[in-house]
């Protein structure tokens, strides 16, 4: 049925001009306002651009809470320099214990799955960076 439809993801965030510099400038995506007729600037969705031409949409919602499950996933070929570089930049890492245990790093190195990193956005929701296999 959908096999042929262009689908994107989308979240909520609780202020739409930090996440605007967040993706924009912290993350290096390329965020544009999402056009609607008749609708304010500040209620107009977000539009990121990744890699791989899937759109993500960010809408504001007044009562947001954060995800809690990772909301946008990006693949990197080397998640040491994509964690130092986002470290310098600001960004803070999870730190996990138990079965998803990270190190000191925020890198999750478990033998079941990638090497995998989390990190918040200023609304609270969960992003990451995973090592491209």
């Amino acid at each position: 049925m959908f096999s042929d439809t262009k689908a994107f993801s989308s979240f909520s965030v609780n202020d739409l001009e930090k996440a605007r510099k967040f993706y924009g400038d912290m993350l290096g995506l390329k965020v544009s306002d999402v056009e609607m007729a008749d609708m304010p600037r500040e209620y107009r969705p977000l539009s990121l651009q990744a890699g791989g031409g899937n759109g993500i949409m960010i809408y504001p919602k007044p009562n947001h809470e954060p995800a809690t499950f990772t909301v946008l996933n990006f693949r990197v070929p080397d998640i040491e320099k994509a964690v130092d570089e986002l470290a310098r930049r600001g960004v803070r890492f999870e730190q996990y214990e138990g079965e998803i245990r990270t190190d000191a790093r925020g890198i999750h190195r478990g033998d079941a799955g990638p090497q995998i990193a989390w990190f918040r956005d200023p609304a609270g929701n969960v992003l990451s960076v995973i090592q491209e296999s």
